[in-house]
């Protein structure tokens, strides 16, 4: 088992922390997936200040993963291919700020396979419209209250998660099985 320092941190936003969450744990060589909140100017933000849309906040997951399991180039394809990264502060009924897609990098390394990964799959066709995914420097991360922790896992019946998370994580699943931990 390698050590904590052997990590690095992912922080990415894609619409609703609890589907992004869903898709996160599967993959090899992730060690854990939290939810909560980055880029906004509000400390401590609850869930209902975020959904008021006036904290600035995007709804996020933070990754630690470790590199000699899964480059960070992969989450970032994992990334863009697990949601919708060409609609500005919204993925499908989900609108608002808080839904924007964004990467936050943690070091100059990050922002420039992020940037590259961004260019080459707007290059690619893979997307009918242009990415408006955000590349911002990491600022602070608030996790989320302990109910949206583990959402889709632990509530595998509740109608969003039948309907929303539980296709896109069986797409991940069939696009990704390789990369399945």
């Amino acid at each position: 088992m390698p050590e904590l320092d052997q990590y690095e941190t992912a922080t990415f936003g894609g619409g609703c922390f609890w589907c992004t969450e869903a898709v996160f744990q599967q993959l090899r060589g992730v060690k854990s997936v939290t939810s909560g909140y980055s880029g906004g100017s509000v400390p401590n933000p609850t869930y209902e200040q975020i959904c008021s849309k006036g904290t600035g906040h995007a709804e996020v997951i933070q990754v630690a993963f470790d590199p000699r399991v899964i480059a960070y180039a992969d989450l970032l394809e994992v990334f863009f291919h697990t949601h919708d990264p060409t609609t500005v502060d919204r993925q499908g009924n989900d609108v608002g700020p808080q839904y924007r897609s964004v990467i936050y990098y943690h070091s100059d390394a990050q922002q420039r396979t992020a940037q590259q990964v961004k260019q080459t799959l707007q290059a690619s066709g893979d997307f009918r419209s242009p990415i408006v995914t955000r590349i911002e420097p990491f600022t602070t991360f608030y996790p989320a209250e302990s109910y949206h922790q583990n959402y889709f896992a632990d509530n595998p019946r509740q109608p969003y998660c039948s309907f929303v998370i539980a296709p896109k994580v069986e797409k991940f699943r069939q696009h990704f099985a390789e990369r399945l931990a």
